[in-house]
């Protein structure tokens, strides 16, 4: 039996935001008031506002002037379920980032595209352009449910992926805010006309269950504070991770008979990536499997789930207001428990499922139906026209020549699909004409499987470059590689401007997490197929020391790898030997010691280090934040002093 719900507990002072959100009469102001007024920007809980409607009011720090003020531009993010794109939403996005953007877009790793550069101005021509083209923004930012994610492959003799898509659409408009804020302000009243909503959705947010709505407010799920943070959700396929579901608030994997039918969905919850430098207690997690439901009551979980932290997830601490922060204090069990209580009934136990494996969906595929499906890379998710390389024009030129709907991937690329296999030559030649690659077989395999958030000039909690920066450290590393006889390697690179995660680092083989400018934290270990969580390896690496941090352990790794037929990969390597044993190799390593391919390694600088055990190495990092001193002077005067007294 399952307890009857007891009242969440009365919350202590709560976060200003807080108060912002109760204040704003269900979102509107004070974006309305101040969307009339003659500025070039919104006070700051306009911006707080702003961001549940999927704008960012950004800066562009590039054009920074002593004395002047800043460039003032907003940032607007589709809320794009399962990365579905029609073309006439692609091609409303293309023209209004030439005249009202900074003339690229940007596919984000949550399945959406981003317009950068956009003026106050401008703001609500853009929103109702979008929105009368069959997208929307509501909800892509803020405290509530983001995008949701599924699986961008769109075959068609596969049902289990058509429920994916299917379920990830009803979950968004589930959780989508009710508030008539959105098209108040940005429609002048005019609700615009897009896909019905299932039936069985608007009764499932209607339904009180457990105390999981409030049936007298404008947000039934909501209420007047939303969520205590963001929150995500996305649905798959057993063996798919191509949604990287570990990292998800919630992560529903379908579940079918013999005959594809649909039966239930396995449930994990807890996933989060963000964390803060210097702050311990926060930290990335996995999600943890927490049970299975049935199809009929996958809604009503949803709810309860949503519920448990919309009511017990920290108000006060927006650092702590994730909902794996209320895992990892109350613990699965009771977790589950208190879930169960708003659901009405225990939890079913989880289900067995096949391994995980990492899919992107590049190069040419048959949609199972007849027509072909295209998935093309997109390096760190920027369309746009540079030199030779005409991305943006081909999209533009394909999608508008033959009328074709797209699906963002959660690695930021695009998936073209419903192609006729007439039409495949000619997509083929617009694409090569405009120097965009077809063959995943001919992109470099750690440019194919990297990602990088934009971080500089526009995000305002970047501390260094990432998307700017990448490319050129992937240059670095492939060198490095190559010179080391490990040509044909791979591995998953991820980069990020500061350690909120938004390109998912914590899940990389090799991970580098702005920490100062030109200057990052590296983590190491996490395994190819995104099941596993990084470690942290070194702190403050600047980028000009790259080459000497990353040879030793490449060296190491080429060295004691376990082989087979599947080679053992980077990240397993690591994670296998432990950080310990790298910082030991490291240590000693001499640059030109080491053959190659008949030849001697060498360093372009060397730079040694000593080893230490890893609750050493904490005491000594925690001390040298205490004493405002870097770990390597720290330790060098400890040695020095213990030489001194010994030699």
């Amino acid at each position: 039996m399952v307890s009857s719900l007891t009242n969440p507990p009365t919350a202590k002072k709560s976060s200003k935001l807080e108060g912002i959100k109760e204040r704003s009469n269900y979102l509107r102001e004070p974006v309305a008031s101040e969307l009339l007024e003659d500025t070039n920007h919104f006070s700051a809980d306009g911006i707080q506002i702003l961001k549940f409607h999927g704008s960012y009011q950004q800066d562009n720090r590039d054009n920074r002037q002593m004395g002047q003020s800043k460039d003032y531009q907003m940032m607007l993010r589709t809320r794009s379920p399962g990365g579905f794109i029609p073309p006439e939403l692609y091609i409303t996005l293309d023209r209004l980032s030439e005249e009202y953007g900074n003339g690229t877009i940007r596919a984000t790793t949550r399945q959406g595209f981003q317009l950068h550069g956009v003026l106050k101005q401008n703001l609500k021509t853009v929103f109702a352009s979008i929105i009368n083209s069959m997208g929307s923004t509501l909800g892509a930012c803020g405290d509530l449910n983001r995008n949701v994610m599924a699986p961008a492959a769109p075959y068609k003799d596969r049902p289990e992926y058509q429920y994916a898509w299917e379920y990830a659409n009803n979950i968004a408009d589930l959780l989508t805010p009710q508030t008539g804020a959105y098209y108040e302000i940005w429609l002048d009243g005019e609700k615009a006309i897009g896909a019905s909503e299932a039936p069985e959705v608007k009764a499932a947010r209607q339904r009180n269950g457990n105390g999981t709505i409030f049936s007298d407010k404008e947000e039934p799920i909501y209420g007047e504070h939303y969520m205590p943070r963001k929150f995500k959700i996305s649905v798959t396929v057993p063996g798919d991770n191509s949604v990287d579901l570990l990292t998800q608030d919630i992560s529903l994997v379908v579940l079918t008979d013999d005959s594809g039918q649909l039966e239930g969905f396995n449930i994990y919850a807890g996933g989060g990536m963000g964390r803060t430098h210097g702050k311990e207690e926060t930290f990335p997690r996995t999600a943890d499997p927490i049970g299975y439901v049935a199809k009929e009551d996958v809604y009503d979980l949803v709810k309860a789930i949503v519920a448990t932290q919309r009511d017990y997830g920290d108000r006060v601490n927006r650092r702590h207001a994730r909902m794996k922060y209320l895992l990892g204090d109350w613990g699965v069990d009771k977790f589950r428990s208190k879930v169960s209580e708003y659901f009405g009934k225990p939890l079913a136990p989880f289900q067995p499922l096949p391994e995980f494996k990492y899919l992107d969906y590049l190069g040419w595929h048959e949609q199972g139906d007849g027509n072909l499906f295209l998935g093309i890379s997109i390096e760190n998710g920027r369309i746009k026209d540079e030199g030779t390389f005409n991305l943006k024009t081909a999209l533009r030129d394909i999608v508008q020549k033959f009328d074709l709907p797209m699906r963002l991937t959660p690695n930021h690329n695009i998936i073209l699909y419903e192609i006729e296999p007439q039409q495949q030559l000619e997509i083929n030649e617009i694409l090569i004409l405009n120097g965009v690659e077809v063959d995943p077989g001919k992109i470099d395999s750690l440019v194919r499987y990297s990602m990088a958030c934009p971080a500089m000039p526009t995000c305002g909690l970047a501390i260094t470059e990432s998307e700017r920066a990448l490319p050129g450290i992937l240059d670095r590393i492939r060198s490095l590689l190559n010179k080391l006889g490990l040509e044909q390697e791979h591995f998953v690179v991820r980069m990020t401007g500061c350690p909120n995660g938004c390109a998912r680092p914590y899940m990389a083989e090799l991970a580098f997490v702005g920490q100062a400018p030109e200057s990052y934290q590296v983590w190491l270990g996490a395994d190819p197929n995104q099941n596993r969580l990084a470690q942290v390896y070194l702190d403050k690496m600047h980028q000009s020391t790259l080459e000497a941090t990353l040879e030793p352990l490449f060296v190491y790794f080429k060295q004691s790898r376990q082989p087979g037929l599947v080679p053992e990969s980077f990240g397993d390597f690591c994670h296998r030997v432990g950080l310990e044993a790298l910082r030991s190799f490291a240590a000693s390593y001499q640059p030109g010691e080491t053959p190659v391919n008949g030849k001697t390694a060498t360093a372009s600088k060397a730079r040694y280090r000593v080893g230490v055990r890893d609750t050493t190495y904490k005491r000594l990092k925690d001390l040298a934040t205490q004493q405002g001193k870097s770990m390597t002077q720290l330790a060098t005067e400890a040695i020095e002093a213990y030489l001194r007294e010994n030699g």
